[in-house]
């Protein structure tokens, strides 16, 4: 089935033809809805390789993120999705679950595919990966590594603030006694919240106690690092946990151990997902905001759709404290 036959039997040219899939250009809504069921009458699939080509460039955007698992990651997708449908171009999207080696297959089958532009908004980089992407032809956007320039847009969220700001709050609640869940400790970006956190609490309070456990970045990782922190001793009196969703799965291990929440122990999240605001209680957290790193990528990786391109800047996001139910004052000894 060809672009001529759609043209026909919609009775437009196959100029208008290209302009509705493409999204491009001003054309009637009844126009539209003509060359539309034409397409789905003749089970028209465009070839998006061959379109390329003739058009000189793609109008496919590349995301990598390390865990579709996560909202946060799912979040940011969708945001960058929604920018790209808005301006006729498509998405692909790869999940490395946290794997080096999966990234690196990931990032050369996008440039096999001649994306437009890729983002890689994974923690699991490495010093080839970033060299061979920024020696690259096409826009690249980095989440917290990298050097910005050229190709390259940097992301950088300021987790030390927000891990501060959280920080205070519980050490105003009278907390001296801290838990800090985590998941993959040995990947930098993430051990940035928990080196923060020890970092915060030594300097608001040096006689402050501080346990750490880690697992799997999930419910169940969350789940099981509070077992293995409640199995150290006497419940802290605050946990603060790397993300939400692993938050939510130590919430329901207190919870099971009939400890509660604020009053016997504080739990706190980051990142701000949907779920930490309907979990029970609230969570208290720290937002990112999701949706405005999702347009950074789009509009870093397609200068032309804005006036006011970030292509080869650093943007620095600043989280801010979101105060729920989950939290309270330290519970006496």
């Amino acid at each position: 089935m060809s672009l001529e036959q759609v043209a026909k039997r919609a009775r437009v040219s196959t100029a208008t033809v290209s302009r509705v899939l493409n999204g491009l250009g001003v054309v009637k809504n009844s126009t539209r809805a003509r060359v539309m069921k034409a397409i789905t009458e003749l089970n028209y699939h465009p070839n998006l390789h061959a379109r390329s080509l003739a058009g000189g460039r793609s109008r496919t955007i590349g995301v990598i993120v390390s865990n579709l698992d996560n909202p946060f990651f799912l979040d940011i997708y969708r945001a960058v999705e929604t920018d790209c449908h808005a301006s006729g171009y498509e998405l692909v999207v790869a999940n490395t679950l946290y794997r080096s080696e999966q990234l690196a297959s990931s990032v050369r089958l996008m440039i096999g595919r001649r994306v437009a532009g890729l983002a890689v908004i994974v923690s699991e980089m490495n010093d080839d990966i970033v060299r061979e992407l920024s020696e690259s032809a096409i826009p690249i956007v980095f989440y917290d590594v990298g050097t910005p320039g050229g190709n390259i847009t940097k992301i950088r969220v300021n987790y030390r603030r927000g891990i501060e700001k959280l920080v205070d709050y519980l050490i105003a609640l009278g907390h001296r006694d801290f838990g800090f869940i985590g998941h993959h400790s040995v990947l930098a970006p993430i051990d940035e919240r928990r080196r923060a956190a020890f970092d915060a609490i030594h300097a608001a309070c040096p006689e402050a106690k501080v346990r750490f456990a880690a697992d799997a970045d999930s419910l169940e990782g969350g789940s099981q690092a509070a077992i293995e922190l409640l199995s150290s001793g006497a419940p802290p009196t605050a946990i603060i946990c790397v993300n939400d969703l692993m938050a939510v799965g130590a919430m329901k291990e207190l919870r099971e151990r009939e400890l509660r929440i604020p009053q016997d122990v504080s739990i706190t999240g980051f990142d701000n997902i949907k779920l930490a605001e309907f979990c029970c209680p609230a969570l208290t957290t720290v937002n990112i905001p999701r949706d405005t790193i999702g347009h950074h990528v789009f509009t870093s990786l397609v200068p032309e759709s804005t006036p006011t391109s970030t292509q080869g800047k650093e943007l620095i996001v600043t989280p801010e404290l979101m105060v729920r139910d989950s939290t309270g004052p330290a519970r006496r000894a």
